[in-house]
């Protein structure tokens, strides 16, 4: 009676643990696919970034705005090098690279770290906040950039954007990164769960919520500096005219400069901060787990990428094609678009 009450207990155990263990392989498999057709959602926005940023730099080159652009250029640069490295790294992960040695190591070290998407990102919102900062001394105080704000400055902040984002990152990768079974583990030996926390703290600070505060400082002084100027010209205006309104023309002037600031700070400012939202929350989420475990799959980081680089990819249109011959040179890249000659009077348009 007792063996056999046993046996059916152990019959019964194994069953549940098979249960337990198909539910378990069911949820594995499931975990998989998620993150294979996530990592697949991010070699697509990696080939449009890298396709859309590759456009708009050929139109500022062939538009011969690249000399007055300098600093929108680099940021089409900067974005094209992330997003060709973000297409290049994940395709490499989707091949599941077996690591071994030295070639292994500094694969994981320079590339499946995803070290120089980082380089590229950092140092393309470091350029952003130049950008935003060119434009508010501009504006704001014009007198003072034509005396101060020479070429050697502008090429210096160019400089440090790519030279900031570099080594910010590599200098990370190579110290918490590392090959464990053949697979590329990267920033996860902090030493520590202080310096773990200090370093996304800094991070968030640093490229997300400063970037946002110079966004909005920068582009509300733009703004009340030309709704200022509107009036002053208005007043003007007025008195020389003894008492006439502002031409319709005027005010349309004024009013189109105003629309310019206002759009340009609402997709500037919303778009950052809405498509790099969702990383920055996985960050701080992040704060809570340490040590992170090296088992767990989670597409979430996958997801935060791919929503993150839609601003990658729309950011050269953002800055680039509101400029009207940048935008002629990519509308006559569209056939269908392309203007035909007219044909003079009395010509038939069909051929014999």
């Amino acid at each position: 009676m007792t063996s056999s009450h046993l046996s059916a207990a152990m019959t019964t155990m194994n069953a549940d643990e098979m249960s337990t263990t198909g539910a378990n392989s069911k949820t594995s498999s499931s975990s998989n696919d998620l993150e294979f057709y996530s990592q697949i959602a991010v070699v697509v926005i990696g080939f449009v970034g890298t396709t859309g940023n590759a456009l708009v730099l050929y139109a500022l080159f062939a538009s011969k705005q690249h000399k007055k652009l300098i600093l929108i250029v680099n940021q089409n640069a900067l974005d094209l090098f992330s997003s060709f490295s973000l297409l290049l790294i994940y395709i490499l992960k989707l091949c599941n690279v077996y690591l071994s040695g030295t070639l292994g190591y500094w694969l994981c070290m320079l590339l499946l770290s995803e070290n120089f998407i980082w380089c590229g990102t950092n140092g393309s919102i470091i350029n952003l906040a130049a950008i935003t900062i060119d434009r508010y001394l501009k504006v704001v105080h014009p007198v003072w950039s034509r005396k101060w704000l020479r070429p050697w400055l502008i090429y210096s902040a160019m400089a440090f954007a790519w030279l900031a984002g570099i080594v910010c990152n590599t200098v990370l990768v190579f110290v918490t990164s590392k090959v464990v079974d053949g697979v590329c583990y990267s920033y996860i030996e902090f030493g520590g769960g202080l310096q773990f926390r200090a370093y996304f703290v800094w991070y968030i600070l640093s490229f997300y919520v400063i970037i946002l505060i110079i966004f909005i400082v920068c582009y509300g002084r733009i703004l009340v500096a030309v709704r200022r100027r509107a009036t002053l010209m208005t007043d003007h205006c007025s008195s020389a005219c003894s008492g006439r309104r502002l031409s319709p023309h005027a005010r349309s002037q004024s009013h189109q400069i105003q629309s310019n600031v206002i759009k340009t700070m609402i997709l500037v400012s919303a778009f950052y901060a809405i498509t790099w939202g969702p990383a920055n929350v996985y960050y701080m989420l992040s704060l809570l787990n340490y040590p992170p475990d090296l088992t767990v799959v989670d597409a979430r980081y996958y997801a935060t990428m791919f929503i993150a680089f839609l601003y990658t990819c729309a950011n050269p249109f953002i800055y680039a094609t509101k400029f009207d011959p940048v935008r002629k040179v990519l509308r006559d890249m569209i056939p269908c678009v392309r203007r035909q000659p007219p044909t003079s009077p009395g010509t038939s348009t069909t051929q014999s």
